[in-house]
């Protein structure tokens, strides 16, 4: 990342093919240039999510071709065309398995052009490219304020789904998220709710925050309220006195995970031999 940029770039990914928008998330997440705040299947969902994201949204990765929209074919860059006269709009990286759009996305503006299948060093050649465009724009406004190198203090937040709504949930009251088979859902105070991404893209982007359980669960540690053993078979309860959730722990992760437990108590038991 270059000098003027220290924070990561907020990332938006609008990709209807739910393999390659979790591989793209992931992708941006390990390049350690980007920070995922939404990805979504839909331009419904990625003008809801663009206009209330929790953090700046500073580039969208933009498929050209989302299946279900009324002209699928070139859906994106029709996205792109309406939201490129908004003020403040994120740069543009167009997505696709061809080239055939290339002179239309250029003529709206799009920082890279970004073809399937995705690696890693494209991604990162093209966050960097972003980064040099925005670092550009800001010298030429001569802004006095210099960029807040550090969000580590600010809440962040989880973009998740109920029907056709998006709700925000604070990262410190997502207390698990639970795969089954290619759903995902986050379990909070407010219920459990949809999410857009893999197990393996959410492990990816909040792994300093979450304990692999099981290979269908992520659990905060702060959140678990005990631990129940019983035939064999070992549970978390977690959640707080109003709700909880109940959360399988693998055999071969139970002596991890109750000493990463234990290792947050100020005081606990004697450890058993």
């Amino acid at each position: 990342m270059n000098t003027m940029t220290s924070r990561p770039l907020g990332a938006l990914v609008l990709e209807d093919e739910w393999p390659a928008r979790n591989y793209l998330v992931e992708l941006l997440e390990q390049s350690g240039r980007a920070r995922v705040v939404a990805a979504v299947p839909s331009t419904t969902l990625a003008t809801a999510a663009l206009l209330g994201a929790p953090e700046p949204v500073d580039v969208a990765f933009v498929d050209v071709h989302l299946a279900g929209e009324l002209e699928p074919e070139a859906a994106g860059l029709t996205w792109i065309e309406v939201f490129a006269r908004v003020p403040g709009a994120p740069r543009v990286v167009l997505t696709t398995a061809s080239r055939e759009h290339a002179l239309r996305a250029y003529e709206l503006g799009v920082s890279d052009y970004l073809l399937k299948p995705f690696t890693a060093s494209r991604v990162a050649e093209s966050l960097e490219r972003v980064s040099a465009t925005l670092n550009s724009e800001r010298s030429e406004r001569l802004s006095p304020a210099p960029v807040n190198a550090s969000t580590s203090s600010e809440p962040r937040r989880i973009v998740a789904r109920r029907g056709k709504s998006l709700v925000f949930v604070d990262l410190r009251d997502a207390w698990a998220f639970e795969a089954e088979g290619r759903l995902c859902f986050v379990h909070a105070p407010v219920g459990r709710l949809d999410v857009d991404l893999s197990l393996a893209a959410i492990e990816a982007v909040l792994r300093e925050s979450y304990l692999r359980v099981h290979r269908n669960w992520l659990v905060m540690s702060p959140h678990v309220r005990s631990i129940e053993r019983e035939s064999g078979e070992t549970t978390l309860i977690v959640g707080n006195d109003q709700r909880s959730v109940r959360v399988p722990v693998a055999r071969d992760r139970v002596a991890t995970i109750r000493d990463a437990l234990l290792a947050t108590a100020v005081v606990g038991l004697r450890r058993e031999h």
